[in-house]
């Protein structure tokens, strides 16, 4: 890794906890080139400008980092287990997603949900089952995938009353797959 690529990988670290903790319009420049143990105008050569540094997060860590979760439109309850792990070992990307659709406006394209050609594989995929008939047709391909990734992500950091206790863990993930597994019933 060169030299540059390294500061650019400790700026977007740097970035993530602090776009995570502050939102766009909180977080400060000086606080990531700190943090990165980087010179402040690197940013601005590197990135352009705190928005599109936020995008450059956002991209890497929430767009590709939702890639990573396999998608089998066949099993909407395994995907959603998979979503809720993947969400809970990595909560900056719920909280990055919170603050990508409190800042950047409520278009309904604006959602966590739809990242590009990642969102437009799986509605192909999901209306090939309902097609199939492996996943019934109560609900529109977008609704489906939105109701089962709310459902997956209804346990992350903005929303701690929902935090499972008790000493039982996996009792979120367990309820997430039930209700998806509830959901598309037939």
């Amino acid at each position: 890794m060169s030299r540059a690529d390294a500061t650019k990988a400790r700026i977007l670290q740097a970035a993530t906890a602090e776009f995570g903790r502050y939102g766009i319009a909180g977080a400060r420049v000086d606080r990531i080139a700190a943090t990165a143990a980087a010179n402040k105008n690197l940013i601005y050569v590197y990135f352009g400008s705190k928005d599109r540094l936020f995008d450059a997060v956002f991209d890497e860590y929430v767009a590709h980092g939702l890639e990573a979760v396999p998608f089998t439109a066949d099993d909407l309850p395994g995907y959603a287990g998979a979503l809720y792990d993947y969400c809970r070992t990595h909560p900056d990307v719920l909280r990055l997603a919170t603050w990508h659709r409190l800042e950047r406006g409520s278009n309904p394209d604006n959602t966590i949900v739809n990242t590009g050609s990642t969102y437009d594989a799986k509605t192909k995929a999901l209306r090939a089952a309902q097609r199939s008939g492996s996943v019934g047709k109560t609900f529109s391909v977008s609704d489906l995938l939105t109701l089962v990734i709310a459902i997956a992500t209804a346990w992350g950091p903005s929303n701690v009353a929902a935090i499972p206790r008790h000493g039982r863990p996996d009792a979120g993930r367990r309820a997430a797959v039930e209700a998806v597994r509830r959901l598309i019933a037939q």
